[in-house]
This record gives structure tokens, sequence and C-alpha cells, in this order.
């Protein structure tokens, strides 16, 4: 039916109904394998966030260079500290989940375990205002903005921490020591507008992102190791995060970072085929079936509407993968209870084929299935569940 053979992934599930998702190993393999060579002896820090699967995160965690969780939210890293999963979890975002703080401070187990992400005063403040000023101490993070900021007024990059200089740093760094019941263990920056951003490209607009990105890197560089040494001198920090997925080739280089942080790249999702330095093996995709044929040219298939977070567009939507040639209409894109694709390889499809997808993001995927298949070579060689299937969700 196809002109191309049909992968691995096709032959081994080729018995189970879609919709399903599956996980490739000897790609998820490959992309840590890849990671690992990229991270240049630097230790990886594995994004929950991206993955979202117990079972997947538990795999790379064995592997060597892998070393903690960036968490994304608080009741998250607590649930994965109950599981055992490893003693060192940094929530990467600032917490007001009353419950999960009250969980953490009643915890010694977790408290030892758990780090979790502040930038103000007045976080510390609300923490306070929640448990008591007497309250154990808690394990905490300062954040670094790592935008860029070439001229006044210009921001290029994630809206994150208010504390953008060396001296706002430490003058921060300060304030948490001034207050019993917390503990300065770590910083933490992350800069968005290189590790996020798509840079492929022969137009113009992708020699400015690469443009941008290079004067970025090199203005971070030397104001992360600046904000480092003048945090370094009031505090004495166990660790320094930076970088992403997109950004370790840059990150690698700064003595300041002792450890980076990368999820996205061991599932290899869409976005991802924007960028030059490196290329991930797309990992993690999902199977929906032709429900019918509106045109002969055209195959609807069931379901698909994932979308993606961040700004609206094409960007966000799943990708057609196989068979190859096939693509989205415009005028409809990727439905809640339809979806249907044109291309050449339409035509041969027929109610009960298969279309497989890929999701614009790597870890939003598990939201919309309880369950992975895993699969090695041409055999499903376990079925996992995601958070989802955990009955777990922490958006």
């Amino acid at each position: 039916m196809q002109s191309d053979p049909p992968p691995a992934y096709e032959r081994a599930t080729q018995d189970i109904d879609p919709p399903f998702a599956v996980v490739d190993l000897d790609a998820f393999d490959a992309n840590a394998d890849a990671l690992m060579a990229r991270a240049a002896g630097k230790p990886v820090r594995v994004a929950s966030k991206s993955v979202r699967c117990r079972s997947l995160l538990e795999r790379v965690l064995a592997r060597s260079g892998f070393a903690g969780l960036l968490c994304y939210s608080l009741a998250e890293a607590l649930w994965l500290c109950d599981q055992g999963i490893t003693d060192d979890l940094l929530v990467a975002y600032p917490t007001t989940d009353v419950a999960a703080l009250r969980r953490l401070a009643s915890h010694s187990h977790a408290r030892d375990r758990i780090t979790i992400m502040v930038d103000s005063a007045e976080h510390l403040e609300f923490i306070d205002g929640v448990l008591g000023t007497d309250h154990p101490r808690l394990r905490v993070c300062l954040e670094l903005d790592a935008s860029w900021r070439p001229l006044p007024g210009v921001h290029v990059g994630a809206r994150r921490s208010p504390l953008f200089t060396p001296g706002q740093a430490a003058r921060f760094a300060r304030t948490v020591l001034a207050r019993p019941g917390f503990l300065l263990v770590a910083m933490m920056a992350y800069e968005g507008q290189i590790a996020g951003v798509p840079d492929a490209g022969r137009g113009p607009q992708a020699a400015v992102v690469r443009w941008m990105q290079r004067r970025s890197a090199g203005e971070l560089a030397q104001r992360r190791e600046a904000a480092v040494r003048a945090v370094r001198e009031v505090a004495d920090l166990e660790f320094v995060n930076g970088g992403g997925t997109g950004s370790v080739e840059s990150t690698r280089f700064e003595s300041a970072v002792t450890e980076l942080a990368a999820g996205s790249g061991l599932i290899g999702s869409a976005l991802f085929d924007g960028y030059t330095r490196f290329h991930p093996n797309p990992a993690v995709l999902f199977a929906l079936p032709v429900v019918r044929k509106p045109a002969p040219g055209i195959a609807t298939l069931f379901s698909g509407g994932y979308i993606a977070s961040g700004p609206p567009g094409p960007s966000r939507v799943p990708t057609p993968h196989y068979p190859r040639g096939l693509h989205l209409l415009g005028a409809e894109g990727a439905g809640e209870v339809q979806t249907p694709v044109a291309g050449r390889p339409a035509k041969q499809l027929r109610p009960g084929d298969r279309v497989w997808l890929r999701h614009a993001k790597a870890g939003e995927l598990a939201e919309r299935f309880t369950n992975y298949q895993l699969v090695s070579g041409e055999r499903v060689v376990g079925t996992v569940p995601t958070y989802r299937g955990e009955a777990k969700n922490f958006g």
C-alpha cells in the first residue's frame, strides 16, 4: 500500500487497535546516548515534564551520566520521591500549592531530597504564611533570569525570574540566608530563547534567530558566571543547573554550570525537526485509524487534535509521520474527533488503515494516553502507564 517500507513499530503493533501511542525504545536509548555525547561529560538532570512516564524516567536515570530530576510541580516531585525513583529532585517552577508545601514540611525524607524554586522575597513570605515562620528548613534554589536584553525595553526569552543581574542574585541570596527555615543550595537559569527556539532554515528569519542565539549565549555565559560567583560568596551551592535540550552545545562549555537539564531530546518531538545543532530520533509516536474517505485524495482519521502549548500556530499541531507524504488540511487542521489528511498516500488509504503522527512537544502526548506501548525491534516488549494512566495530573 505504501511506497516506503513500514517502520518496525508499525509491524510490531499490527494487532493493537488504534488510537494508541508507542515508545520506540531503540530510538529512545539512541537519543539518550546522543545527549550524553553532546553533554561532553557534564551530568544531565532529566526534565520530567518532557517525559511524564515513570517507567521511562527510571530507564534513563539508570544510565550513566543522567542524575536527578527537574520536576515541574511540587506535587509531582513529592509523588516521584515516594516512588523512590531518585533522591535528587529539583522543582523547576515556584509553587503556591498549599497542600504540597505542608506535606513537604511534614516529611523529613522529602525535605532532604526535594529542592524548591524561589526568586523573590514574596515567595519566602508566602511559604512562611502557609507553614509558619518556625517551619523546618526547606532546600531552595535561586533562579536567575536567562533572557537576552540587548537594549532597554527589549526582552528576548521567557518571562521567568525577576533576578537578572549578578547584584540582584547576590542580594536575594542574602535575603534567603537571613530568613530561618530556608537553605539556599542551588542556582538555575534556563535560556529558553536558545534551547526552545528552532534555528533551521535559509531565509532571513532563521539567520536572525541564529544570530540572536549566538549573541545571547555569549552574553549569558559572562553574566551567569558573574552571578554564580557572587552568590557563591554568600552561599555554599551544591549545584548550578543550566540549559535545555536545545542549548546543550553552548551551555556545556560554561564552567559555572555544574549540570545540564534536558528531556525533550529523549523523545524527539516534531519541534526538533527545526534545529540545526542536533536531530533526535522520533521515539514517541501515536497511531490513529482511518475512519472515512470524504474524497479520493483525503483520508479522515479518528481524533488527533493534540495541540501543543505555546503560541498558537502551525508549529503546535501534530505532524503526520507515516505513510510519508501526508499533511494536514489548513482549513481544518487536527480536530478533537476527526483529523483529515491529504497527500499522495491518502489515495491508497482505506477505513481501518493507520496513520502515524508525532506530537509537536515532548511530554504533552502523555496527557492524551493512559499507556505507552514499548517497542524494541519488531516486538512489543511491554505496556507502561503514563502519568495520566497512574491517575496523576500535575497541570
